[in-house]
């Protein structure tokens, strides 16, 4: 129906009122009608009797009616089926097809139909059944929106009972698509020609369409005006009703021809020689085409239930098995991983928490992480490493620094990196600690301050000690800061 309205095509009815009964007019294709024509072997060259049934008495509880109740009857139920009794637009075999496709697309009965192709990413979608109890699993979509999860949820939604299996099903389409591309390697070549001859017999088919309108408008302009150059000149009423007629057919013409020349160029024109090889040289390379953002997931889908008729998927413990039936009822097994869950994805590689026990006892968290990005290990999450992150590894593993930030962490006032708090610094040298800060700014001391307002770190050599400790205690008294000034 879609290509028909894309292509402004038209198709014969028959008029069933009383005013023009049993009249021949053109419209546009109805969604009714692309089913009752798909359903009705009559386009097939066959001839029936008996495709629907009528009953008489209503069932209990069901309100009468006049002229009965009908319901359709299966087709090994028909009473007559003459075969080849009229020359059919399609052949019997692919009326067959076109009934098996339509009743696989159902939803009603999932045991047994695929449904049809939806638009989604899911490409194994109605193909693939559990293996713990045989249902058909359904799609779910992660919040992205683009990732699959494959759940069989049917007998928790019938009986409350627990869910059988819920598979991610990324990783599943991907092998899938891997054994596919595999299986459809020796006929690469053969796919592409026939997809030529068939966009060329498309384009010819609506070409045809085309100037059959075309040739019928004309025919039925000359027509009228035939009419009235063959009536009598005393017939002025007739004449004068013909000639109106002429003058309706005329602009009906020159519209369809102005239609004609807006279609879409598929309609007008056939692939050319150059857009053959194209063809035949993608065909080399499926797995490119596959992958291309212009093939949409329902085309994928489509490839796969050509070759695939169904795929039975089971957890095992680290692994998920895929059993693929092939239209051919050959079958393949392989084993995918079982996706990790997010904990397992986001924790700490091994030899990350090893470099941190190995780096904790003489260096600051901060160095830790200096060194773990110089070396371009990455933190779980994928980003780099900070001296919070460290932190937290050290704490989730019981691993203590050996170089804290802190002078309280360090009872005997020097760390693993071979410095002294400014306390004990002060205690050593018999001055008071703001001293020690003002010898570390001023440089007489190599001192480590890792944040504004934080405490000193020095290092003390047995020549500063020599030259700064002085013979008794001294006490420098803390500043304050000045008034302000009043007015």
């Amino acid at each position: 129906m879609k290509h028909f309205a894309d292509h402004r095509l038209q198709i014969p009815d028959r008029l069933w009122q009383r005013a023009g009964k049993d009249a021949v007019v053109w419209r546009p294709l109805r969604h009714a009608r692309v089913l009752s024509m798909l359903h009705n072997p009559f386009y097939a060259g066959a001839y029936v009797y008996g495709r629907t049934t009528t009953r008489r008495r209503p069932l209990p509880g069901e309100a009468p009616r006049i002229k009965g109740y009908s319901r359709q009857v299966k087709r090994e139920e028909w009473a007559i089926l003459l075969r080849d009794h009229h020359p059919g637009s399609i052949r019997w075999e692919q009326c067959h097809r076109n009934r098996e496709q339509l009743d696989d697309n159902r939803t009603f009965d999932a045991a047994q139909r695929r449904g049809a192709i939806r638009e989604g990413g899911a490409r194994l979608q109605g193909l693939v059944v559990c293996g713990v109890c045989g249902r058909r699993l359904t799609v779910r979509y992660m919040p992205d929106g683009r990732r699959p999860v494959y759940v069989c949820a049917q007998r928790h939604k019938d009986f409350a009972g627990k869910t059988c299996q819920v598979m991610r099903g990324d990783g599943i389409d991907a092998a899938g698509a891997q054994l596919l591309l595999a299986a459809m390697a020796p006929a690469q070549l053969t796919i592409a020609l026939e997809a030529v001859e068939h966009l060329e017999a498309q384009a010819r088919a609506i070409d045809h369409q085309w100037q059959l309108r075309l040739e019928r408008a004309r025919y039925e302009a000359d027509l009228a005006r035939r009419r009235y150059q063959a009536v009598e000149p005393e017939n002025r009423l007739v004449a004068r009703n013909l000639e109106r007629d002429w003058n309706e057919k005329l602009p009906a013409v020159d519209q369809l021809e102005r239609d004609y020349t807006t279609v879409p160029p598929l309609a007008t024109s056939h692939v050319s020689e150059a857009e053959r090889q194209r063809l035949v040289d993608l065909a080399y390379d499926l797995p490119a085409v596959w992958q291309a953002d212009t093939t949409t997931h329902a085309e994928r889908k489509q490839v796969v239930r050509f070759l695939m008729k169904d795929v039975t998927l089971t957890q095992l413990e680290t692994t998920i098995r895929l059993e693929v039936r092939w239209q051919t009822h050959a079958c393949s097994t392989i084993e995918v991983a079982r996706p990790q869950h997010a904990a397992v994805m986001r924790r700490t590689g091994p030899e990350v928490v090893e470099r941190v026990r190995q780096w904790a006892p003489h260096s600051t968290d901060l160095d830790i992480a200096a060194r773990l990005n110089h070396e371009g290990y990455r933190s779980g999450q994928g980003g780099a490493f900070s001296a919070s992150k460290v932190e937290w590894i050290r704490s989730a593993y019981g691993i203590k620094s050996g170089c804290p930030l802190g002078p309280a962490a360090t009872p005997h006032g020097q760390r693993g990196d071979g410095r002294d708090s400014a306390q004990a610094a002060a205690a050593l040298l018999n001055v008071s600690v703001y001293t020690i800060a003002d010898w570390c700014k001023a440089g007489k001391l190599d001192g480590l301050q890792v944040a504004p307002r934080g405490p000193w770190w020095v290092i003390l050599t047995p020549e500063s000690i020599a030259a700064l400790r002085k013979p008794r205690r001294q006490y420098k008294p803390r500043r304050k800061p000045h008034a302000p000034a009043r007015n």
